[in-house]
């Protein structure tokens, strides 16, 4: 099976696209962009080498290859892509432990990683993987960041004091560190001290100086005058002039590949989530509509590039786009540019590097290094939601003391566990129409219909969640019991699976055998193809699907009873209820609460009354005091149907027949309690059926009920003569 039609030429065949459709004008203010690039790039790709613990030709020439074919096979115009801190962190901490620091083998191993890392980033570009990149959260990168950011600063500190150091763990370079403290090179720590106080002086004069350029060529300046480099002040040496030559694959060892697969994975996933945030950044300021499996492609070819010409693993790198944005680059041609200024700035510049001391270059590294800790970031991740700051707080604290892989690793896992906890407890809530019914909002605080509950599923049916939502709709049945019908409103139900459908169509079956029934609203057409195909559509049935604003007044008028909303409803939620007539005058009703809301009333269990129903104890009596279509939709048999404003107007008394007791009845209690405190006189016994028709119903007496209708029908009729 090979790749999609066209997937190939389309992601391989963007530098065509670009020169093809480039606009000339442009090409001032990109060159222009490109040599300000240049001006930041050439003395970070020096430093970011020594991170990792590589030769300084090794960045420039990450550099230089990165830069140009980042930009011709990335999707961002503005993405600048070459050596990065984090990554060549990354690089050192996997390199490190199998390989010595200056081996052959170690450099080899480096380039190696580059091409790994980069295959990993093709494959997922022309697999159009990149929506799983979406999955990792930024809190990973915050606290990477930062971590690498004070691993790097301490790491720094012996080259930057003229010590040396052996240890790779923070806790043990701090602790050698200490002891090594009375052998601190004096003219080197002043020289290193020295370039972070004009870095940071210029930094605050003028942002725009390239005050890392300038501060390692006055370091330079200095070496050369004063001859530094004779008094044990350490230098880079003169750097190779030319192209990157070809990497020597002479070294080539099979059993590396595993050994640095991890790490490989490592480097390529951090590189690809650094250059997404980058370049989604960037994309929100200039309105571009980005590709990320292009984006893959493109670093995943400049990592390949890199490996193969002498350099190590590369990354979209957060400064110089920024530059390059904000001094006017505004096609690929600006990052592209400035790989090539570099690559002629070495004909220039290589030779000074004989002078440049290697404590400058630990100044330019500890002053990047404190920039990677994004204070700002931190405070609002850290104020915000409290799974993305125990993932910034993990991933920080694993970047310090874990090997930099494992801690990559851990971050990514913790995000894709947040998403799935996130996404498998969807809020279910219970909304009622605002003052002015216009719209629907969560009211916890107040009342609800007693017929008709509204419920928003706020999250993705999947296999994931359907517990999560099973449990919210059966707790809401419990807390309503009287609620015999449901209106789900699906506007926020981007997905469902099959267990999504399982889980509606038990749904529907618990509310129909209850007597109700559910409805839906707002079902998007993915959800509604899948329901279709399922047969979900056919067992709710279509009438069940309704519009959303004519939702409450169709069930109103067609499924919910009106008696209920005058006689059982205080609230009258819906504007449809507003114009209900009132069988009372208000103070009547007012005189009639105070004199007997606080009269007791005996309840009998509806499983009593069945008893007493089904032996024909004619002691017993039982009136209905709902409403004719209630009672013709089920009653109990041999119930006398007296409706409550009949009682309440004083135009029905009670007359004795024989009867002791008397068990008045409604749909939930509280029209049948009004009934007896109205006729409670002391001639009777008067109880109510407790709970109502509901708790009859919910007691499986419905069931039972054909058979009662027939012995008591049978008990009454006499055989013929």
């Amino acid at each position: 099976m090979g790749w999609p039609k066209a997937v190939l030429p389309n992601y391989l065949s963007r530098p065509l696209r670009i020169i093809s459709g480039y606009d000339r004008n442009q090409l001032r203010p990109d060159l222009l962009a490109g040599l300000t690039i240049a001006v930041i790039l050439l003395p970070q790709s020096i430093a970011y080498a020594l991170i990792a613990e590589l030769p300084p030709q090794m960045g420039i020439y990450t550099a230089i290859v990165g830069a140009v074919v980042g930009a011709f096979w990335g999707s961002s115009n503005q993405a600048h892509t070459g050596p990065t801190n984090a990554v060549s962190l990354l690089v050192l901490s996997t390199l490190i432990i199998g390989y010595t620091p200056g081996n052959p083998e170690y450099i080899f191993a480096a380039g190696l990683l580059a091409l790994m890392a980069g295959v990993l980033q093709l494959i997922m570009g022309l697999a159009r993987l990149g929506m799983l990149l979406t999955f990792v959260s930024h809190s990973v990168v915050i606290g990477f960041s930062a971590g690498a950011g004070v691993l790097i600063a301490v790491r720094q500190l012996a080259p930057l004091l003229g010590i040396q150091v052996s240890a790779h763990g923070l806790i043990e370079m701090l602790i050698e560190m200490v002891k090594e403290l009375p052998e601190v090179q004096r003219e080197t720590a002043v020289l290193g001290i020295g370039t972070i106080v004009i870095i940071l002086v210029l930094k605050k004069i003028n942002p725009k100086i390239p005050a890392a350029l300038i501060a390692m060529i006055a370091a330079s300046a200095l070496v050369f005058a004063f001859s530094l480099n004779e008094k044990g002040v350490v230098v880079i040496g003169e750097l190779p002039k030319g192209l990157p030559p070809l990497s020597d694959f002479s070294q080539f060892d099979l059993p590396a590949i595993p050994n640095l697969f991890a790490g490989a994975l490592a480097v390529g996933i951090i590189g690809l989530v650094e250059t997404m945030a980058i370049s989604r950044s960037i994309a929100t300021q200039t309105g571009q509509q980005l590709d990320s499996n292009q984006e893959f492609v493109g670093q995943g070819l400049a990592n390949i590039a890199t490996g193969m010409f002498s350099g190590y693993a590369c990354s979209g790198s957060f400064t110089r786009s920024a530059v390059n944005y904000n001094a006017g680059g505004r096609s690929p041609i600006a990052a592209a540019s400035s790989g090539v200024f570099v690559l002629i700035s070495m004909f220039f510049l290589a030779p000074m590097a004989a002078y440049l001391p290697r404590t400058a270059l630990a100044g330019v590294l500890i002053v990047v290094s404190i920039g990677m800790i994004n204070r700002a970031e931190i405070a609002r991740i850290w104020q915000g939601a409290r799974g993305d700051a125990i993932i910034m707080l993990v991933t920080l604290f694993a970047t310090l003391f874990l090997e930099l892989a494992i801690a990559v690793f851990i971050g990514i896992m913790l995000s894709f566990a947040l998403y799935i906890m996130r996404t498998s407890t969807p809020r279910v809530q219970q909304v009622l129409p605002d003052e002015g019914f216009k719209h629907f909002a969560y009211q916890p605080t107040r009342p609800v219909c007693p017929q008709l509950g509204i419920i928003n599923i706020l999250g993705s049916l999947y296999f994931g969640a359907v517990n999560h939502v099973e449990e919210a709709v059966r707790q809401h049945r419990e807390m309503h019991p009287e609620q015999r019908y449901l209106l789900i409103r699906m506007h926020n139900v981007n997905h469902c699976d099959f267990s999504g459908i399982h889980l509606l169509e038990g749904i529907v079956h618990m509310y129909r055998e209850g007597g109700g029934d559910v409805f839906l609203v707002r079902v998007g057409h993915k959800v509604d193809k899948l329901m279709n195909s399922t047969g979900f559509c056919n067992l709710l049935g279509r009438q069940n699907f309704l519009l959303e604003d004519t939702a409450i007044s169709h069930l109103f008028h067609h499924e919910l009873d009106p008696a209920v909303c005058i006689y059982e409803c205080p609230v009258r939620v819906f504007k449809e209820c507003q114009n209900l007539p009132k069988p009372l005058h208000p103070k009547y009703i007012e005189v009639f609460e105070d004199e007997y809301k606080s009269t007791v009333v005996q309840e009998v269990e509806p499983e009593a009354v069945w008893l007493d129903v089904k032996s024909g104890d004619k002691a017993v009596k039982v009136v209905d005091v709902r409403e004719p279509r209630e009672y013709r939709q089920g009653h109990i048999p041999g119930a006398e149907l007296v409706p409550l404003p009949q009682i309440l107007s004083g135009d029905f008394e009670l007359k004795p027949h024989g009867e002791k007791r008397v068990v008045f009845v409604c749909r939930s209690g509280r029209r049948s309690r009004r009934a007896a405190q109205k006729l409670m006189n002391g001639e009777y016994q008067i109880e109510i059926v407790k709970g109502g028709m509901l708790a009859w119903e919910s007691a499986g007496l419905l069931e039972a009920l054909e058979e009662i209708t027939i012995d008591y029908i049978t008990s009454e009729v006499k055989p013929e003569a």
